[in-house]
């Protein structure tokens, strides 16, 4: 039983161990028990969903609070705020890919699960890159906050720019490459169809695995600002992980209902921008301002959670004057 006790990326094995546990049993519980089968989710039992899958990411921050120190158990509520913000700008985008490829509301949480699963895996290679490039080399940190200055700032002029699905990368070279068919098989991923030319049965990609694919690469670009915001505010893996994984894993659940009223958090991406700069900015001023001290975790935690709550309420006041000015 040494091995559990044993030190991994800096925190005992059984740590992560019992994180890994509650990721495959909320995983389980949410498709074999909850959705047995491809049915619309509505509102009410997306948002009771969310509120489910944020209790329990809270108590485990609890559970860090006082396994392992007031300090870490604030930079994971810290974490967990910025990406759980970042995440509905995530929405937002999903929400986007399943319109242009006409996705039904029901097949779209199998997709999602499906997404998140594979987001798990990405944003584990891409942590682990991180904390590997921080260990050998601390200046790395700074990098991390010059882009994440430039990407808030650049967020605050673009942040009304659409997202054009059509030009994705991704999906220009499945498009290229892979037989894809032009209509949904069900909840399948992949189909048999006779070839144009030999008539022969052949497998080809569906509309919904093209939406699988272009939403986990939007999460690798999504990702590229998240990561980094995160180890901003701690190099410590385990943080940086779990915070991203607890975030992620209540999305499929909170999407239902966000996108149904997404266009009502229209001015969150400038709160969202303004964390960014604030991030990046708090690595100059702790290590050249406040000579290598520490910047309190309380400042951060407090910071981000009034410029989220900020982003929401001017945001849901905005769009309600807009809409009444409307009518």
């Amino acid at each position: 039983m040494e091995f559990l006790f044993a030190d991994w990326l800096g925190t005992p094995a059984w740590f992560w161990l019992a994180f890994l546990v509650i990721v495959v049993a909320l995983t389980a519980f949410d498709l074999g028990f909850l959705h047995k089968e491809n049915r619309e989710i509505g509102i009410g039992e997306s948002l009771k969903l969310s509120a489910f899958y944020i209790g329990i990411a809270l108590l485990f921050g609890v559970w860090i609070w006082f396994a392992r120190g007031p300090e870490p158990g604030m930079q994971y509520f810290t974490g967990f705020f910025i990406e759980k913000a970042l995440s509905i700008d995530n929405v937002f985008v999903i929400s986007l890919i399943f319109t242009y490829f006409a996705i039904p509301p029901r097949y779209q949480y199998r997709a999602l699960l499906w997404g998140i699963v594979g987001v798990i895996v990405l944003r584990g290679l891409m942590i682990a890159g991180g904390a590997m490039l921080l260990h050998e080399a601390y200046w790395v940190l700074y990098l991390f906050a010059v882009f994440l200055i430039f990407t808030g700032v650049k967020m605050l002029f673009t942040a009304d720019k659409p997202m054009d699905i059509g030009n994705n990368p991704a999906l220009r070279f499945i498009s290229r490459h892979i037989r894809v068919t032009p209509e949904l098989h069900g909840e399948h991923f992949l189909a048999r169809m006779p070839h144009p030319v030999t008539g022969k049965m052949v497998t080809a990609a569906t509309p919904l695995l093209l939406a699988l694919v272009v939403i986990n690469f939007a999460d690798l670009v999504f990702a590229v600002d998240s990561v980094p915001a995160i180890f901003a505010i701690t190099t410590d893996t385990f943080i940086v992980y779990t915070s991203n994984v607890m975030a992620i894993l209540g999305l499929r659940a909170l999407y239902f209902a966000l996108a149904a009223m997404v266009h009502r958090f229209h001015y969150l991406k400038y709160a969202l921008a303004l964390i960014l700069v604030y991030i990046g900015a708090k690595i100059f001023i702790a290590d050249f301002l406040m000579d290598g001290g520490k910047f309190p975790p309380v400042w951060s935690l407090g910071v981000t959670f009034a410029l989220i709550a900020g982003g929401v309420g001017w945001s849901l006041w905005k769009t309600r004057q807009e809409a009444g000015g409307a009518a």
